[in-house]
């Protein structure tokens, strides 16, 4: 199992204090909580993609490729990437950019987004959303597949002979998540690529996603990729742990009322008994985490929203520690007791998929 954080990078005032933080501090905050995370032992650091305030993650690859130079091993992606309002060509082009440079420390999960208003600053249609997201992908997946690439759709001009550079890094494409709330036709797409399916759960009842993720799994099998139980599945959800649960949610709440996903709605206890929201002890996020396995079956990625509200950067960086110290080491253990024989322990990354390349052309070569 892999265990990531991730930010929208939303630029909020501190729910307590009231003080604003600048973009630029915003954005220094981020790359921190990516380096605490990679400290902490988490496998994943992941951004958003947003083009309107109060964000600041309109340009990922240039934050991830920042980050990429502070760090070593975690791996670097995305909560969103827009599949619909970018251009196919310029996702192709800067994420094997960014593999290069973090040596292939990168995979990216690719979505509509929730900001229907983005569609028209870039040239699109919000009532094109389906339609684009699956003839985008579409030629995103030849362009890193095939040198090149002869292409006629109808969201954008034609391919004649084009290639993308650069090439992935050793001819292996990023591994690709489809991230969807809602639609049967995302977890269609992710079943027929054999690529991962994402359920970024941040505000809706845990039970809602289950038929999605059994659609993705069902249709994974259907199209021979492997049995039901090995498709990819990931989950995000939100979590905030202190040593007690008292101190968790006294210090928690007022960031909950101020978050712009989760506050001026439910009240903090009705959240968590609907979503996977968690905010408690060590042990209390350990055996709601250890729950999802329930909803989802097994699963081989969990994010962690952990910096919403405005809440100062000391904070999310001690529940890192928390969750590194205290939690990551027994889900690690529990859920690899439980995860039956033949079922993925994570999904495929860089160095798995070459040495698994590297060994068949090995056994060829010794056959000859």
């Amino acid at each position: 199992m892999q265990f990531g954080t991730f930010s929208i990078g939303n630029v909020t005032p501190d729910a307590v204090t009231g003080q604003q933080q600048t973009e630029q501090e915003r954005l220094k905050a981020m790359v921190a909580i990516a380096v605490k995370a990679e400290e902490a032992g988490f496998d994943v650091f992941a951004t958003g993609e947003h083009h309107n305030p109060p964000f600041v993650s309109s340009s990922p690859t240039t934050h991830l490729s920042y980050i990429a130079a502070k760090t070593s091993r975690i791996i670097l992606s995305t909560s969103t990437t827009l599949i619909t309002t970018n251009d196919p060509v310029k996702i192709a082009e800067d994420y094997a950019v960014l593999q290069h440079l973090a040596d292939g420390r990168v995979d990216l999960m690719l979505g509509r987004g929730n900001t229907g208003p983005v569609y028209p600053w870039f040239g699109q249609d919000v009532r094109n959303g389906i339609p684009l997201a699956i003839e985008n992908y579409a030629l995103l997946h030849r362009l890193w597949r095939e040198e090149y690439i002869d292409w006629e759709g109808r969201f954008r001009t034609p391919l004649q002979s084009f290639t993308s550079v650069p090439r992935p890094l050793d001819g292996i494409p990023p591994f690709v998540w489809h991230g969807s709330v809602r639609s049967p036709e995302i977890a269609e797409q992710a079943a027929f690529y054999g690529d991962g399916f994402f359920v970024n759960n941040l505000f809706m009842p845990k039970d809602h996603f289950r038929r999605l993720i059994g659609i993705y799994r069902e249709r994974y099998a259907h199209y021979g990729h492997g049995t039901a139980e090995q498709a990819i599945v990931g989950a995000g959800g939100m979590a905030f742990v202190r040593r007690n649960s008292q101190d968790a949610v006294r210090e928690f709440r007022p960031y909950f009322a101020n978050s712009p996903m989760a506050g001026h709605g439910p009240t903090l206890e009705e959240y968590m008994q609907q979503t996977p929201m968690i905010v408690g002890s060590p042990q209390e996020v350990i055996e709601k985490t250890l729950t999802y396995r329930e909803h989802y079956g097994d699963y081989q990625r969990q994010l962690f929203s952990i910096d919403t509200g405005g809440m100062p950067l000391k904070s999310v960086l001690d529940t890192l520690d928390l969750l590194g110290e205290e939690v990551l080491p027994v889900l690690r253990k529990e859920l690899a007791a439980l995860r039956p024989a033949g079922v993925p322990e994570e999904p495929p990354t860089h160095p798995v998929v070459l040495a698994d390349r590297e060994s068949v052309e090995d056994s060829a070569e010794a056959g000859k």
